[in-house]
């Protein structure tokens, strides 16, 4: 395969991945922002912003946060490249990039997903409905996954594209994880805290399996783990590097060695990973290493497989 096709497609999985988590991670924040507890709104629509490392930006283009300025900014603003409106714009040149690699019912599900956003911006988010908005973001991703999964040939393609889904999975989640550490779970205010844990772990779509796991009310050393370590929940750091493990070896030809190396090293710490270390480490410090691991790893897969040469 070329390397300009491998990066298509892996940039189209990249940007749709994209564009659902930041889904995810606004429905969480309006959400939260709207409890009449102690906890601010201001608080509330201030993560999205910093786990996004999209701080300056906003304050330069809005200002002050507005919970209406923070929405638009992360749904249809045009000037923010990484608004859900840019992502799924860039997927779906990415997805016309590579027409002739992908099946036609991946196409219609991405085409048809540009047009009806196209018109969602215009009418606005107000008159569309918040939620129903991340629900619809969220829809047309499995969509696209559901099509992709189900119809396309297993080769170099459909590898490309699942990688591309995991490394930015990967990283959203120790994002997500990493941007509420700072609220640790003490007894001063019970219905914040479960309120804030509960919303983190639908974030990721992990509340029921934190409930089938643990069976027990919501413990902050559970849910690092179950983020961390489990490899039973699809969003979890360990899923995202063991698929990656098992994706890159069947890559064709002999290429992609230091990748296929990194990822097994971190793919082992995961595996052998365990949550009072990790306790003891420091959340923050561990996910900080965690990021810089996943990215070296991406920066690595664009040299070996991605790059014109």
């Amino acid at each position: 395969m070329l390397s300009r096709t491998a990066a298509e497609l892996y940039w189209l999985s990249r940007y749709l991945e994209r564009a659902e988590n930041t889904a995810r991670m606004l429905d969480v924040a309006w959400n939260m922002s709207l409890i009449p507890f102690s906890v601010t709104a201001r608080d509330e629509l201030s993560t999205p912003l910093e786990i996004s490392g999209a701080k300056e930006l906003y304050a330069q283009r809005y200002g002050t946060l507005q919970v209406h300025n923070v929405l638009h900014f992360f749904t249809f603003d045009q000037d923010n490249p990484g608004s859900i409106y840019n992502s799924l714009r860039v997927a779906r040149e990415n997805a016309h990039a590579v027409r002739g690699k992908i099946t036609s019912e991946m196409w219609e599900s991405i085409n048809t997903t540009w047009i009806e956003l196209q018109e969602m911006s215009s009418a606005g988010l107000l008159s569309i409905g918040v939620s129903t908005f991340f629900d619809w973001v969220k829809q047309r991703s499995h969509l696209f996954r559901g099509a992709a999964y189900g119809t396309i040939m297993r080769n170099d393609a459909f590898r490309f594209l699942r990688i591309g889904t995991f490394i930015e999975r990967a990283d959203n989640t120790a994002r997500i994880l990493g941007g509420r550490e700072h609220v640790d779970v003490t007894p001063g205010n019970t219905a914040v805290e479960f309120y804030r844990w509960n919303a983190l772990l639908r974030s990721v779509g992990a509340f029921e399996a934190y409930r089938e796991i643990y069976s027990d009310s919501l413990q902050y050393d559970h849910i690092v783990e179950l983020l961390i370590l489990r490899a039973e929940v699809p969003r979890s750091l360990r899923s995202c590097v063991e698929m990656l493990c098992e994706l890159l070896p069947t890559i064709e030809g002999n290429a992609g060695l230091n990748a296929k190396r990194q990822a097994a090293v971190l793919f082992a710490r995961l595996q052998y990973g365990d949550i009072h270390h990790i306790m003891d480490v420091g959340v923050n410090e561990y996910l900080n290493d965690f990021l810089r691991r996943i990215n070296e790893l991406a920066d690595t897969l664009r040299r070996e497989y991605l790059e014109v040469v």
